[in-house]
């Protein structure tokens, strides 16, 4: 559930919130430079999702995406971790825009989780 409402999310943030000649122009550059200024997009936005967390991007293959202090995960046991990763809404979301936007073979996986015991949520963007 927390996969498909993440991939609904990214289809509103692309009808609703990304203006249109922004798309254009990020589905035309070659993947690196667009995946550049959208992870730079997604950091300045970051408190609508991260809220008091803390966002990271780094660049290259993978493209990495971390937020610390996860709103997601706050809460969590972790007396009883999570033996997976719990994010799926996040990796969803970054998956599905860095897919129209960037390069429709992208695939988001998160490598670590708050929820486990990890010190922060890792999202791994690669195509």
């Amino acid at each position: 559930m927390a996969r498909q409402a993440g991939l609904r999310t990214a289809d509103y943030l692309l009808a609703h919130r990304i203006p249109r000649p922004v798309q254009w122009l990020l589905k035309r550059l070659p993947a690196p430079l667009a995946a550049r200024v959208l992870r730079q997009a997604v950091g300045h936005h970051a408190w609508t999702f991260a809220g008091s967390g803390h966002f990271t991007a780094r660049a290259g293959r993978p493209c990495v995406l971390t937020i610390t202090g996860n709103p997601l995960c706050r809460g969590a046991d972790l007396q009883n971790p999570s033996p997976l990763p719990a994010c799926d809404f996040y990796a969803a979301t970054f998956e599905r825009l860095f897919q129209v936007l960037v390069h429709p073979t992208v695939q988001a996986v998160e490598t670590a989780c708050e929820a486990r015991g990890d010190p922060a949520c890792v999202f791994e963007l690669r195509w």
